[in-house]
């Protein structure tokens, strides 16, 4: 035992590093020393570069056996040319952080697609709606200049991009969902085991081949974090409830259907908190406690994908299908002079989807992701306001908005005296989504 006096201070002397240039399992051992030896981060890496961070971390995390050290240490996937239900599974992950190729601002025309099937049949399903998305981006570019022509002061390559971008927000309800993106997920170690351990289970093969792909490639990095045991009746288990858990359908969707938990009484005595909120400020978490809201709605999956991003509640993935139709938002923007030869591809694509002899998962792939899903979520208040303020902007995409005000208008009717700070207004068309881009600083 240490008999050294206290040293008393009266003015803290804090010492402050920023160390970021390591290995991810380095610097994930060099925190977890903390809990073991208070001393300097400088003396624990001396101990660590002696050592060798490979065999300091074969030594201590997994003996150690907490995963809280694997919380520590950060690392950066980037999954390339796998379909968008492979990369909303990754990112179907409470704290998954990263980006994806957008379908709102890049033109998917010469992305692979993929067949799981294999056959003719399907390939000509896959090659009809990508000959629909083709010729409907088209025939939207000319008409929608004529629709929204350049305004005066207004710069014309913002604009060229911002009508490209209105022209692809209609288009990407004709893309297949095996049609492949681009997805990056920063992540913890911890967090990248957990969910490629449940990924792995997964009812699709895409899913299941990714996982085991994504954790091959980490085991080789990172072999002392991913050495982990696994047990015959966890694995068992875990196939069972993902069996019963990967997808969220309902025989009927409702157009918007709420019910909540929030205790109304208990948020009462917080109503100067809650009704002077200033715009794009968020309500402190601790209102989490006060309950929760359901929102159960129907969407097209391309919306959904955007909501998705929103991780502070539960979100069920969608099984993408046909039975709830096409979203009629998709058809009402179409040119008059192209209507009529879309919904003949549409009616005869839908057939050709609805006779595939194969799992209704499977059928996914052929599907595009302009149909109407149901979608159910759950969040706490804080994160319901935040996902309806955020997402009834302009910026958003126009399916997705009126969700979203929905959302605003029952959480300004269930909490009196509430601040709301959704945008209301109709749809317009403007340039600002032409400005959403990542350039070259001149």
């Amino acid at each position: 035992m240490n008999t050294e006096s206290h040293k008393i201070i009266s003015t803290p002397q804090s010492d402050i590093f920023v160390i970021d240039n390591l290995n991810p399992e380095a610097i994930a051992m060099a925190q977890a020393l903390y809990s073991r030896d208070p001393r300097s981060v400088t003396v624990h890496m001396d101990r660590i570069a002696e050592v060798g961070w490979q065999k300091f971390m074969a030594s201590y995390y997994v003996g150690y056996g907490h995963k809280s050290i694997g919380d520590c240490g950060t690392t950066t996937i980037f999954a390339e040319k796998i379909s968008l239900l492979g990369a909303k599974e990754i990112q179907n992950w409470r704290l998954y952080n990263g980006q994806e190729a957008s379908t709102r601002y890049i033109d998917f025309t010469k992305q692979e697609i993929i067949n799981p099937l294999g056959t003719t049949v399907g390939e000509k399903i896959l090659a009809g709606w990508m000959d629909l998305y083709n010729k409907t981006l088209e025939h939207l570019l000319p008409d929608l200049k004529r629709r929204f022509p350049l305004g005066d002061g207004e710069n014309p390559a913002t604009y060229e991009k911002a009508i490209k971008a209105k022209a692809f927000d209609i288009g990407r309800g004709f893309l297949p969902a095996g049609v492949t993106t681009f997805a990056s997920w920063h992540t913890n170690l911890r967090q990248a085991y957990d969910h490629i351990h449940i990924m792995k289970h997964h009812p699709l093969d895409e899913i299941r081949n990714l996982a085991e792909r994504i954790e091959n490639s980490l085991k080789e990095k990172y072999p002392s974090s991913f050495s982990h045991k696994t047990y015959d009746d966890q694995e068992k288990y875990l196939a069972e409830s993902i069996q019963q858990t990967a997808y969220f359908d309902l025989e009927k969707v409702p157009l918007f259907k709420t019910a909540h938990t929030l205790n109304i009484p208990a948020l009462s005595k917080h109503k100067d908190l809650l009704s002077t909120r200033p715009q794009k400020t968020e309500l402190p978490s601790q209102f989490e406690k006060y309950g929760q809201i359901t929102f159960t709605f129907g969407i097209d999956f391309g919306s959904f994908r955007d909501l998705q991003r929103h991780r502070s509640g539960v979100c069920e993935m969608p099984l993408l299908t046909t039975t709830h139709g096409f979203y009629p938002w998709y058809i009402d923007q179409l040119p008059e002079n192209f209507k009529k030869e879309a919904l003949e591809s549409i009616t005869k694509l839908q057939k050709d989807v609805e006779n595939l002899d194969c799992d209704p998962t499977i059928k996914q792939y052929y599907t595009a992701i302009g149909y109407t899903v149901a979608c159910e979520v759950t969040y706490g208040l804080p994160a319901s306001i935040y996902t309806a303020e955020l997402r009834s902007s302009q910026t958003v995409h126009p399916t997705l908005r009126p969700i979203a005000q929905k959302m605003g208008e029952f959480i300004k009717i269930t909490v009196p005296g509430i601040a709301i700070h959704c945008d209301m207004s109709e749809d317009i068309f403007t340039i600002k989504r032409g400005q959403q881009d990542i350039v070259k600083k001149a």
